[in-house]
């Protein structure tokens, strides 16, 4: 049994948690339940995502979000879709904030008083049961037959401060959410149309299981892997787009939102499907060379595959050494520079040519050797992008600053090590 909500007639004074939005240009208020504010979509990513659906290719019905939370996402939808909705949440007041924030954003668009708001509701039950969820919405708007769903959005809980966990861990069960909404999602242009949100920790192994997940009940469905970031090399969104809303003939999506929020979203299309592979580059032994240059990319653009689809779109017919392919800073090596047009330097960290190579390793007892190398090469600043413990990286940074202030060098750089070799390379930056 489902207790429906409607957003117009819900009191936020009970929940225990509210925050401007600072990814809104209006800072919009958004309320939460208790400890739910961290689990939010932030608004710029939600409308983005939101915007990247293509209307026309739904199907007929209302919008879908079987674990909803907070509602932010959902709210998106509602708003650009342009379509009833219904939000669930197993959590009493998750949906209640999510009735709240519905309508908060109706209100901030005008539009409170609109069909679509007249017939969305949020329902506190079961996320897998779409039967009881559909008739208790029928019985409530006294609709002469259960709606169809347009589009059914599924972000499950998962496990919090754990960089991984398994599929069935999830809540509500991917398997489970399937069985109960398959039979009443319509059909858009290319079958019915599913957005999973997913852990951004699924490892590639993982990925192909919810495929496997997905093809026992609709098989050989399109489909699109997107990955989204906000930048600091971190995947904050995976997601899985499927049927009408996947990108026709494209396998994955990487999507960067831009620090300012009037700028539109970096996006880069194409790569392999996932079963052919993780689209990892391939790492090259060649050494480095003086004059050469060194790029840091966006590990989240690696993560995604799509690094090199990005980098044919930088360079000209230029050969690419990858030095480093995993952890927070993937290395590139090339002859010519990149092309960073428009907001493209949000993909790179850092980018220069080598001015010298120290055999050395990097540790606080090695600065005063390093520091001399910079100054033989008439380095005023060196930012250190070598891995090292937490603790001693701000002591290392702090050391080579002090010691570059006191003198009167001219060029500004960074300093990357060569994998698995005690050898630094020092790079003017570009």
């Amino acid at each position: 049994m489902h207790i429906v909500l409607q957003p117009s007639e819900v009191d936020s004074s009970s929940l225990s948690e509210s925050a401007p939005d600072n990814t809104s240009l209006e800072k919009i208020i958004f309320f939460h339940a208790e400890q739910g504010k961290p689990l939010a979509t932030p608004w710029q990513v939600a409308l983005t995502r939101s915007k990247m659906i293509n209307k026309s290719a739904l199907g007929k019905g209302i919008i879908v979000d079987c674990a909803c939370g907070s509602g932010i996402q959902l709210a998106a939808h509602t708003a650009h879709l342009q379509r009833a909705a219904i939000g669930i949440e197993l959590d009493s007041q998750r949906a209640l904030a999510s009735a709240v924030n519905l309508q908060t954003i109706a209100k901030s668009m005008g539009q409170q008083d609109s069909q679509r708001m007249n017939e969305t509701r949020v329902l506190c039950g079961d996320g897998r049961d779409g039967k009881g969820a559909l008739e208790s919405l029928q019985t409530h708007l006294d609709l002469p037959q259960i709606p169809e769903v347009a589009l059914l959005h599924l972000d499950p809980a998962r496990p919090r401060n754990s960089r991984s966990h398994g599929l069935d861990e999830m809540a509500p069960r991917l398997d489970e959410v399937f069985a109960g909404w398959a039979p009443y999602l319509s059909a858009g242009k290319r079958g019915p149309s599913l957005l999973l949100d997913l852990s951004p920790r699924l490892s590639h192994e993982q990925r192909l299981q919810v495929e496997e997940m997905v093809d026992l009940v609709w098989p050989q469905i399109d489909r699109t892997w997107v990955w989204t970031s906000r930048g600091r090399g971190r995947v904050d969104r995976l997601a899985l787009w499927l049927g009408s809303i996947s990108i026709p003939n494209i396998a994955r999506r990487f999507v960067r939102i831009p620090p300012n929020l009037q700028d539109k979203p970096l996006i880069v299309d194409g790569g392999e499907s996932i079963q052919k592979g993780d689209g990892a580059p391939d790492k090259s032994k060649r050494p480095p060379r003086k004059g050469e240059r060194v790029s840091l990319l966006d590990a989240a653009l690696v993560e995604s595959g799509l690094a090199n689809v990005w980098l044919n779109s930088v360079t000209k017919s230029e050969t690419i050494h990858w030095g480093v392919i995993e952890g927070r800073r993937p290395q590139i090596h090339h002859d010519h520079p990149l092309r960073l047009e428009g907001n493209n330097h949000l993909f790179v960290q850092a980018t220069g040519r080598i001015a010298t190579l120290a055999h050395m390793k990097l540790t606080l007892e090695d600065v005063d050797a390093l520091v001399k190398v910079a100054l033989d090469n008439d380095f005023q600043k060196l930012t250190v992008r070598v891995s090292l413990d937490p603790e001693v990286q701000p002591k290392v940074q702090g050391a080579i600053d002090r010691q570059l202030a006191r003198r009167h060098g001219k060029r500004i750089g960074f300093v990357v090590q060569q994998p698995g070799d005690e050898m630094l390379l020092l790079c003017v930056l570009e």
